[in-house]
């Protein structure tokens, strides 16, 4: 018997936090209606279908040889790579354990119950989360056209403002906010506000769409970038990312990471996976193939979505928890976004020809079996 004597005494905050839900994986669908797993489709979590480049599995193999040390637990190998490939210095970059590391290290170093934290409306859950977690105050800005307005953030900002989260591409959304716009943000947010860029889809961005974020850091002593080598890259299954900010904040934010955050065979693929050019520029390539092949049959189904910039579209099915549901029982698995606000849409990932092809027959059978 429970009685109030032995509950855990743990804050209010912390027991209101809802946990974050990941996609569904594949063995669960399997045994829920008895599917054959090789049969099952997910495009639920934006990995990228070519998996891990094969140099990066060549470095991993190698790596596994000395697995029964710790690594290198300030990341020089993976730090060096990156200060070559962006012309940043060494000292500027952080790893972390995924970006959502990057995230909630900046969280962990700048929020507390009396501050709060500025993000959108319709972006990345874990900003949420890692504010709740501190017990923080969030303030969320409303979005405009399923995007970040930046002049409602600006508008939004509070004397206890401390961080703010700008997800660019956005998460679920896959909108993108212009660099001029991004900066020009920048130039009107104090210097005592860190704002956090999440650029966990900026591999995915066409040309006339990329520019150079890290370039400003040393401009804005306030701005911290966050990447990963979860999608384009490859590598969600081992967690690295890493984030770029002037010396100052990457001080606080290593003061609260965790000591050998990043697994040794995890930084060794990162670094193959880092030089491994022609298996980035074919991913991006398949991916604007796949985003084509979905938009192309969403607007034949007449379905309204989001043009996307990420690896995922964001399409409008309705009653999407009957659609979700009736995908699923085809072996299909997308990601409902009820939770972001979206309670009509579905987040599909962009997979491989075959698998695109595979959730395109079956989203029609699974509206008719809602709407017929």
């Amino acid at each position: 018997m429970i009685t109030e004597s032995t509950v855990i005494a743990a804050p209010a905050y912390i027991r209101a936090i809802a946990p974050y839900q990941a996609g569904k994986p594949i063995d669960e669908l399997a045994r829920e209606y008895g599917l054959d797993p090789a049969s099952i489709v997910k495009l639920a979590s934006n990995e990228n279908p070519r998996g891990m480049p094969a140099s990066a599995r060549r470095a991993v193999a190698r790596a596994l040889a000395s697995a029964g040390r710790y690594p290198d637990s300030n990341g020089f190998a993976l730090k060096s790579a990156l200060s070559a490939k962006f012309n940043i210095p060494i000292d500027w970059i952080t790893l972390g354990n995924g970006s959502n590391d990057i995230l909630e290290m900046a969280a962990a170093a700048l929020l507390t119950q009396d501050r709060s934290c500025l993000y959108a409306q319709h972006s990345f859950a874990v900003y949420a989360l890692a504010t709740q977690a501190r017990g923080a105050r969030a303030i969320v800005a409303p979005a405009k056209n399923l995007g970040h307005d930046l002049d409602a953030m600006s508008a939004s900002i509070a004397a206890d403002t401390a961080l703010i989260y700008v997800a660019n591409p956005n998460n679920p959304t896959g909108t993108h906010v212009p660099a001029q716009l991004i900066e020009g943000f920048l130039k009107r947010v104090s210097p005592r506000v860190v704002v956090v860029i999440d650029e966990a889809y900026n591999e995915y961005l066409p040309p006339a769409r990329r520019f150079d974020s890290t370039g400003w850091v040393g401009k804005y002593s306030n701005l911290l970038i966050a990447r990963t080598f979860s999608k384009a890259y490859g590598l969600a299954g081992l967690r690295v990312g890493y984030g770029v900010a002037q010396p100052e904040l990457t001080d606080l934010i290593n003061r609260v990471r965790q000591p050998f955050n990043v697994n040794a065979v995890a930084q060794a693929a990162a670094v193959a996976a880092l030089g491994d050019a022609g298996f980035l520029e074919d991913s991006y390539q398949l991916n604007r193939a796949g985003i084509e092949q979905l938009s192309e049959a969403f607007r034949a189904l007449q379905l309204h979505f989001v043009p996307s910039y990420g690896n995922f579209v964001l399409v409008k099915v309705g009653d999407a928890a009957r659609v979700y549901d009736g995908l699923l029982r085809r072996g299909i698995i997308v990601r409902p976004v009820a939770n972001y606000d979206l309670p009509e849409w579905l987040r599909v990932t962009v997979g491989s020809r075959e698998e695109n092809l595979r959730f395109l027959e079956a989203l029609p059978e699974a509206l008719a079996a809602v709407y017929s």
